[in-house]
């Protein structure tokens, strides 16, 4: 285990309590490996058996340290807070309560305003949306014929106008054929797409038939953070499964 981290990354049991004592005057050696039977840190151990400790282990003891003598806690309940700590939990904030979930946890998924529309309307033209994404026309040909984007309505008679998410799909689009991927592999998008908004449609219908234009609006409202959930449960139901197709 020590030979897989740098060396520079690993302090022996000595640097470890030069980084303690400031704080905690009175750590001994003894103190770190009665700390260490008691499974609240598992340092490294190089080939001839020395402790070496990494950075998240002084940071581990310390929090062992300070919690002992900050709040007069049991090894016992200081080892289920290390044990939550480790499951990615946050430590009780005053004693008696439980481990919490960090308001962190959802970081990296869309947020309540990845649906707002952006304030600069982007209308490109077929040429200027191939020079933007970075394909050739074949491409999108190919884009279009598998219904993953289409040009936005105009006014009659006008030349097809294309919008930033047209933009963002055919940029992803040529991204993910760089990894074997064509377009005719990727309607799953589209289709799973689909029936999402075809299920949170359901929930704005009945706004809809209102007519009024408070009704209208509460419904826009009601579909941008029905479609932002939306897009937070997808993300993170294809993270999950990217864990067991990758085994991490």
């Amino acid at each position: 285990m020590a030979s897989a981290l740098p060396a520079r990354a690993l302090m022996s049991i000595g640097e470890v309590l030069g980084e303690l004592r400031p704080e905690f005057p009175e750590v001994t050696v003894s103190k770190i490996r009665f700390l260490e039977s008691e499974g609240l840190v598992e340092p490294a151990r190089t080939p001839s058996g020395y402790r070496k400790f990494s950075h998240a282990d002084v940071a581990r003891l310390r929090y062992v340290l300070a919690t002992q003598r900050d709040h007069y806690l049991p090894l016992r309940v200081i080892r289920e807070h290390v044990d939550a700590i480790d499951r990615g939990l946050e430590p009780p904030a005053v004693p008696g309560e439980r481990p919490r979930v960090p308001r962190s946890a959802g970081d990296g998924l869309p947020g309540p305003r990845a649906l707002v529309p952006s304030s600069v309307e982007l209308r490109l033209s077929r040429d200027e949306l191939v020079e933007g994404a970075g394909i050739d026309e074949s491409l999108l040909e190919q884009i279009e014929g598998y219904g993953l984007l289409a040009p936005v309505r105009g006014a009659p008679g006008s030349s097809p106008a294309y919008d930033a998410d047209a933009l963002v799909i055919a940029t992803v689009v040529a991204e993910m054929t760089a990894f074997g991927l064509e377009p005719r592999h990727l309607r799953a998008f589209r289709t799973a797409a689909e029936r999402e908004t075809d299920l949170l449609s359901q929930v704005v219908a009945p706004l809809l038939r209102q007519r009024s234009p408070q009704a209208r609006a509460h419904a826009e409202e009601v579909a941008r953070e029905m479609g932002s959930l939306s897009l937070r449960l997808h993300t993170a139901l294809v993270r999950a499964r990217l864990r067991d197709v990758t085994g991490t």
